[in-house]
């Protein structure tokens, strides 16, 4: 009934109705038109400070503008006169996310360029639980890598003594099948080929859907076909 009288989708009203007002609140805070200046803001804040505080607010967003900048005149001011009165939201950080950060754990630490190595330093030193997680995640990279399959069970006993919960709970999983990984990890004989021929064989079979005879299964099998 409430969203008939205010012509409103039923699930608008749902989230009104069902998300606390803090939340509300917080969620339009994020869409603001303010939201726009973020990815300017470092700028602004270094010109700022290079010009002592007296540069004005339309030249500041000329030259955001020919950087990409779409918002208002008026909010560059705002966000200026927010810096001289020092009352200025801090700067975001710009932390890589996990697709960017997980490449830089599990490369070799010597094939990493310089400005990787630095932005990983950042994230390790703002984060113990990450510092601790790329370092086991490392160790076992080199497991892999090197074949080093005896030093698996210490590696277990590390990560369930205090890793973050998901590598505890990898570690888990190890243990539970801990003979076969440790083999995997071992002799340099490898099942990947019989796997290879099984896949062969079933793509084959569903390829006839069932209306082709043994000895034509048994022809396209042998033929490699």
């Amino acid at each position: 009934m409430i969203a008939r009288r205010l012509n409103l989708d039923r699930k608008t009203v749902r989230r009104f109705r069902d998300t606390a007002l803090d939340q509300l609140l917080a969620s339009a805070r994020d869409r603001r038109p303010n939201g726009v200046l973020e990815p300017f803001k470092a700028y602004l804040k270094t010109r700022f400070t290079e010009d002592q505080g007296q540069v004005s607010g339309t030249r500041l967003f000329l030259e955001i503008q020919a950087r990409g900048y779409r918002g208002s005149r008026q909010v560059v001011r705002k966000h200026l006169a927010a810096l001289r009165a020092d009352t200025a939201e801090p700067v975001r950080a710009d932390t890589p996310g996990p697709r960017k950060i997980t490449p830089w754990i599990m490369r070799p630490h010597e094939t990493l360029a310089e400005s990787q190595d630095e932005r990983l330093l950042q994230v390790r030193l703002a984060c113990p639980d990450i510092t601790r997680t790329c370092d086991l995640a490392r160790a076992f990279a080199d497991l892999v890598r090197h074949r080093r399959g005896y030093l698996l069970l210490e590696w277990i006993r590390q990560a369930e003594q205090d890793a973050s919960k998901p590598m505890k709970g990898f570690a888990g999983f190890l243990r539970q099948d801990l003979d076969a990984v440790t083999a995997g990890l071992g002799p340099p004989w490898s099942s990947g080929v019989v796997e290879g021929r099984v896949n062969r064989v079933k793509t084959l079979k569903r390829a006839m859907y069932g209306r082709a005879s043994f000895e034509l299964l048994r022809t396209r099998i042998l033929t490699r076909s």
